[in-house]
């Protein structure tokens, strides 16, 4: 290692420390790699850590053995890649925040006679589209009741039919599709929509009154629900008296490490209102650095596909390439775009606002009940708490109809949305398996890694994943669950039956009624049943198109045949004669 580092370049670039076990310790970029790799280190008397590093950093050098590198043309490049490596490699020694979901945001394209507002979590194509957002949640919510309030063309669709329909009869649409709302008047309706986005008190009144009449009326289900609407679209901002001269537009991001979680809070501020907030968490601790956790949260947040990027970015503390961060930002959105860290006046009480909002979480999350995830970390010497966990688990019925599956854990709950099937090729489970996590790699460029993988099935696939990381050059823990073997088979005679539990060093066989090995079974019978339905959905397709053929005088045998060659029955369809008599 001596030898390489006395003998990096000078350009810009990207750096990366391995153990001895090949695994990635940390990424960091660099102006001037030689000079940045080599202040890590003292030469004389002996080679050794600078002793004026932090504790963190000093770990990291303890283990690493070897150093690589990436030659960029900028250090802007060398930003973008370090980022990029951090969020799909996951070092051990690298802050790791959870990935910032694409938000939604309500548009409208003015550039119609009869706009109507849609949701959207990419650029919308157009000279007069409008943006109002982001909205972390509450968004459909907001959306509904804006149709619900005012009288806006209700559906695509109603400006096609050329008729008044049942919306224009109850009095949520105008008829524009009959000429009976001009396009100025038609406008009234919309500007008035547009200040109810942004000062939703408006929209809270209206909603409180007709919920009035619904429950006089003995409406109750109906008036439960625009209940439950009033406390979303309420939920969707921070209180705030803080009153700027200007109708401003910023967004704000306070990020505090506490004792075992940190908390990035994001506000924004549109037309010189609060409109909307989120926050998320991450593992906290020594590893915490706080320059790299603004940079990664803001590159990670205005991705290219963002439809709307405030000009002004307010941050809670002043941070290392704040400068840099700014300028690929705005060149990334083709305008100026700066990042403060405001000191007086009403830009820092939003800051201390969001710090405020920041603390007060990491308060709450304390209090909550005991997690297990720690004690899944301990027992089976993971490098990380597991937050977030992919477990995976495959299906068929000989051979027919193979799927695989894929479940999320997220934040001590099921992150649905993040589930997902694979149609799979291979015969045996081994392979199965191989294809799923071989294509979950392939996709960790968009989607970056989990805390843990946990697979059903014993060592042998185990290793398999664990070959495929190693592979990829990604750092991720992976532990295996299966039913214990008796004369090579799996013993599953009821009340019987053992889960055993393998990791990369150990073999456990813990307790039935211990609370670690029913979490354990917890994720994998999540993804057992997620696997089968997917299973015995296309199972139903198969047999359907199975009896179709048979109807038209096709056997089994020959169906089995045409599958096996063709590989799906779209394709069996779409052959020629020809093709089918060969």
């Amino acid at each position: 290692m001596i030898k390489t580092i006395q003998n990096l370049p000078t350009e810009a670039g990207v750096y990366q420390y391995f153990d001895k076990n090949s695994r990635l310790l940390y990424v960091g970029k660099a102006k001037n790699l030689k000079n940045r790799v080599k202040s890590y280190w003292r030469f004389s008397p002996k080679f050794h850590p600078n002793p004026n590093l932090n504790i963190r950093i000093t770990r990291m050098l303890e283990q690493a053995v070897r150093v690589d590198y990436i030659v960029v043309d900028s250090e802007t490049d060398a930003l973008v890649l370090e980022n990029s490596l951090i969020k799909q490699l996951k070092p051990k020694y690298n802050i790791l925040l959870r990935d910032d979901k694409t938000y939604p945001y309500i548009y409208i394209d003015e550039s119609q006679d009869f706009p109507r507002f849609e949701l959207t979590r990419k650029v919308v194509k157009g000279k007069s589209i409008s943006y109002y957002g982001p909205f972390p949640n509450g968004g459909k919510v907001l959306l509904d009741t804006l149709y619900e309030v005012f009288p806006l063309v209700q559906k695509k669709s109603c400006l096609r039919g050329g008729k008044a329909c049942l919306f224009y009869q109850i009095g949520r649409c105008l008829a524009p599709c009959e000429g009976k709302v001009s396009v100025k008047e038609y406008q009234k309706t919309v500007e008035n929509a547009k200040k109810a986005i942004i000062k939703r008190s408006i929209l809270v009144e209206i909603l409180n009154d007709r919920m009035m009449e619904l429950a006089i009326a003995e409406r109750f289900e109906e008036a439960t629900t625009l209940r439950d609407n009033i406390k979303t679209i309420q939920a969707l901002t921070i209180s705030s008296n803080i009153d700027l001269a200007r109708q401003e537009d910023m967004d704000i991001f306070a990020i505090i490490n506490g004792d075992t979680k940190g908390v990035i809070v994001k506000l924004f501020m549109r037309e010189g209102k609060i409109i909307s907030s989120d926050f998320s968490t991450f593992r906290g601790v020594d590893i915490y650095d706080e320059s790299e956790a603004y940079r990664q949260a803001l590159l990670e947040f205005y991705s290219y596909d963002s439809p709307q990027i405030s000009k002004t970015i307010l941050v809670a503390h002043p941070f290392d390439d704040q400068e840099m961060v700014s300028q690929l930002l705005s060149a990334r959105f083709s305008k100026k775009i700066e990042i403060a860290h405001p000191k007086i006046g009403a830009k820092a009480k939003l800051v201390k606002l969001a710090i405020t909002n920041a603390h007060e979480i990491l308060k709450q999350e304390s209090r909550k009940k005991e997690e297990i995830e720690p004690k899944i970390s301990t027992l089976f010497e993971l490098d990380l708490i597991p937050y977030k966990i992919e477990s995976f688990d495959n299906s068929h019925m000989m051979g027919v109809a193979t799927v695989g599956a894929m479940v999320v854990w997220s934040e001590s709950r099921w992150d649905r949305a993040s589930y997902r099937r694979y149609a799979l090729e291979a015969k045996d489970e081994y392979g199965q398996m191989r294809e799923m996590l071989s294509r979950r790699i392939a996709n960790f460029a968009e989607n970056s890694p989990p805390d843990l993988w946990i697979l059903d099935g014993g060592d042998t696939l185990l290793q398999l994943a664990l070959r495929l990381l190693r592979k990829a050059g990604v750092t991720l823990d992976v532990i295996a669950i299966a039913k214990e073997k008796l004369d090579s088979k799996a013993h599953r005679a009821k009340g019987a039956a053992k889960d055993i539990i393998y990791t990369k060093e150990s073999v456990f066989e813990l307790k039935t009624t211990d609370k670690r090995l029913l979490w354990v079974q917890r994720q994998r019978d999540e993804a057992h049943r997620f696997a089968i339905a997917y299973h015995q959905n296309r199972k139903r397709k198969e047999d359907t198109k199975n009896s179709l053929l048979e109807k038209k005088g096709i056997g089994p045998a020959t169906i089995k045949k045409l599958v096996n060659y063709f590989g799906t029955f779209e394709a069996i369809n779409q052959a020629s004669f020809n093709e089918l008599s060969v």
